[in-house]
C-alpha cells in the first residue's frame, strides 16, 4: 500500500558510517536526511518534519547526549523518536542516561542490518499512524465545526431572544413596556420599574419623566427613536445609561418595535430593556487587565533586557549560563506569584523552587517557619537566592558532594533573618573583587528591601546572613516599579 514518506534523520560525523546507514535503510522507502554534526543535525531540526532521529553517541564539539538533551528541551520535539547508536560498551548508567535525555532505543555497533531497519520501521510506522490520526481529528473537527456553525447561525436569533428574556428575568435584569403613540399612556412592567429604580406607586411613567432619568449624554438616542418612528421605522435599537434617583447609574441595552395602522402610521411602541451593567463592567475590568497584563510584560521584558546587558562573564558559554538561570528564576517566582494572583508567595516554595534544578538530594537542609513575603519582597529574595545557590554550585559546598548547606530562618510581623551556611565544601578563599552576583545581591536586598546581607568567607565554606523588613514601603510597589527598582538594582551591581 503506498504511503506518504516520512523523514528520518542520521546524524553521525563519519561520513563512511553514514553511508553505511544510508543502505542498510535505502529499502525502507522512507526520505533520508543527512547531519555530520549535532549543530547541523539542530538546523535541519528547525526547518524539516522528522519522524525518527538515528544519532552516534560519540562526536565531537556536540555528542549524542548533549544533542538529545537540547532536542527535547524545545516543545516541538519532545515526542521525536531517538534511536542511540554507540560504538563503545554501552552500561546500564549509559543506557539510563539516554533514557533519560528521551533516547527511545540503542543499537550496538556492529549494526545489524536487519535489527536496525526493524526497528526505524517501527518508529516510522508510529509517526504516520500518528498524523494520520491527528489529521483525521482534526477533519471530523473541521466538520462538527462546520456544522455547529450552520446550527448556531439558523438558531441564533431564537436563542438570544429565548436565553435573554428567560434568564433576564429571572434575574430581574429584564423590563417589558407599551407606550400609545396616539394619547401618550406608558405602561410598564415591574422588571422595568426595578431597572429605572423607581417604585410604581410615586412614580408617574411619562415621556418627560423617563427621559428625566436618562443620563445627559443619552438623551439624545431617546430622541432620535421618537424622530426614527416618526420617518415610518418600525424598529429601533440603542445603548444607553440610566441615572437612578438613588445615585447609582446602570448601563440597559433597550430594543424597540413600532405597530402600524392601514394608513402606514405608528399607533403603538412595545420594547424590552435590559440591564447590562455587569457585562459593561466586565468589559471594563477585562480592558483594565489587558492594559496591565501588556504593561506588566513590557517591564519583564526590560528586566530581562537589563539582565542580559549587565551580565558579566568571561567566556560565552558562562555568560548564557547566568543570563538564563537569572532569566529563569524571575520566571519561576513570577509563575508562583500569579498562582496567588500576585498576593504574595511563601518562602519555603521559592527556596524550593531555586533548590530543585540543582538535584542535590540530601545535601541541603531547611529550616524555618511559614513565612508568606509580599511579591516584590519575593521576586528580590528570589534573584538573590538565586546568586547564592549558583554560587556554591560553581565553588562553594554544592559543588561537590561532601559538602552540606543549611538555610535557616525565623520572623516576626517586621522581619526575616535568613541564614546561610555551608560546609564540607572546597576551602573557600575571600575575594578579592566581588563579582556581579554578589554585588547585585547587595544591591538587591540593600537597595530594594531596605535591608542587610552580611557575607563572613570562612575557609570551611560561606556564611551569609540575609536581614529584611517585612513591613516596609517598598513591600508595596506595584509589579511595574518593582522591575524598575531592580533595573536600577542591577545597574548599580554592574557599575
Amino acid at each position: 500500500m503506498d504511503h506518504e514518506k516520512v523523514n528520518i534523520l542520521l546524524v553521525d560525523d563519519q561520513p563512511a558510517k553514514l553511508l553505511a546507514y544510508e543502505v542498510i535503510l535505502k529499502e525502507l522507502g522512507e526520505n533520508l536526511v543527512i547531519a555530520s554534526s549535532g549543530r547541523e543535525a539542530l538546523e535541519i531540526l528547525l526547518k524539516t518534519e522528522i519522524a525518527v532521529i538515528l544519532v552516534d553517541v560519540c562526536m565531537p564539539e556536540l555528542d549524542g547526549f548533549e544533542l538529545a538533551a537540547m532536542i527535547r528541551e524545545h516543545p516541538r520535539f519532545q515526542k521525536i523518536a531517538m534511536i542511540f547508536i554507540s560504538a563503545i560498551q554501552v552500561s546500564d548508567i549509559d543506557r539510563l542516561r539516554g533514557y533519560e535525555m528521551g533516547a527511545v532505543d540503542y543499537v550496538p555497533v556492529p549494526v545489524v542490518p536487519e535489527v536496525l531497519r526493524a526497528k526505524i520501521k517501527v518508529f516510522a510506522e508510529l509517526y504516520r499512524k500518528t498524523r494520520e490520526l491527528e489529521r483525521l481529528n482534526q477533519e471530523l473537527e473541521d466538520r462538527v465545526r462546520a456544522r455547529t456553525a450552520e446550527l448556531e447561525k439558523s438558531t441564533a436569533k431564537l436563542l438570544e431572544s429565548e436565553q435573554r428574556r428567560s434568564m433576564a428575568i429571572a434575574a430581574g435584569k429584564m423590563g417589558s413596556w407599551d407606550w400609545d403613540w396616539i394619547n401618550g399612556d406608558w405602561m410598564w412592567d415591574e422588571g422595568q420599574y426595578r431597572i429605572f429604580g423607581v417604585a410604581p406607586e410615586t412614580f408617574n411613567v411619562t415621556s418627560a419623566n423617563v427621559q428625566a432619568l436618562l443620563h445627559p449624554d443619552d438623551v439624545d438616542q431617546f430622541r432620535l427613536a421618537i424622530a426614527a418612528f416618526n420617518k415610518g421605522a418600525d424598529a429601533y435599537e440603542a445603548e444607553f445609561r440610566i441615572n437612578r434617583p438613588d445615585g447609582d447609574v446602570r448601563w440597559c441595552v433597550g430594543t424597540a418595535a413600532a405597530t402600524l395602522d392601514g394608513n402606514g402610521r405608528v399607533v403603538r411602541v412595545s420594547g424590552v430593556t435590559v440591564d447590562i451593567t455587569e457585562r459593561k463592567r466586565a468589559e471594563a475590568r477585562q480592558n483594565l487587565l489587558a492594559r496591565e497584563v501588556d504593561h506588566r510584560a513590557k517591564n519583564a521584558l526590560a528586566l530581562a533586557q537589563s539582565i542580559v546587558r549587565l551580565t558579566r562573564a568571561d567566556d560565552v558559554k558562562t555568560y548564557v549560563d547566568a543570563v538564563e538561570g537569572r532569566i529563569n528564576a524571575l520566571a519561576r517566582v513570577h509563575t508562583i506569584l500569579s498562582l496567588s494572583s500576585w498576593q504574595g508567595a511563601e518562602l519555603r516554595k521559592l527556596i524550593d523552587e531555586e533548590l530543585a534544578p540543582h538535584a542535590l538530594g540530601g545535601q541541603v537542609r531547611l529550616t524555618g517557619p511559614e513565612v508568606q513575603l509580599a511579591p516584590v519582597t519575593a521576586q528580590t529574595l528570589t534573584l538573590a537566592l538565586h546568586e547564592l545557590f549558583t554560587n556554591s554550585a560553581k565553588y562553594g559546598a554544592l559543588s561537590t558532594r561532601s559538602g552540606r548547606l543549611s538555610i535557616s530562618w525565623e520572623a516576626d510581623d517586621t522581619m526575616l533573618a535568613l541564614t546561610w551556611d555551608e560546609a564540607g565544601g572546597p576551602r573557600v578563599r575571600p575575594p578579592k573583587v566581588r563579582g556581579f552576583g554578589t554585588k547585585s545581591l547587595l544591591a538587591s536586598v540593600e537597595s530594594q528591601l531596605g535591608g542587610q546581607a552580611a557575607f563572613d568567607w570562612r575557609s570551611e565554606g560561606l556564611l551569609c546572613r540575609l536581614e529584611v523588613p517585612l513591613t516596609r514601603k517598598t513591600s508595596l510597589l506595584t509589579p511595574e516599579k518593582f522591575e524598575g527598582v531592580a533595573i536600577g538594582a542591577l545597574q548599580r551591581a554592574s557599575g
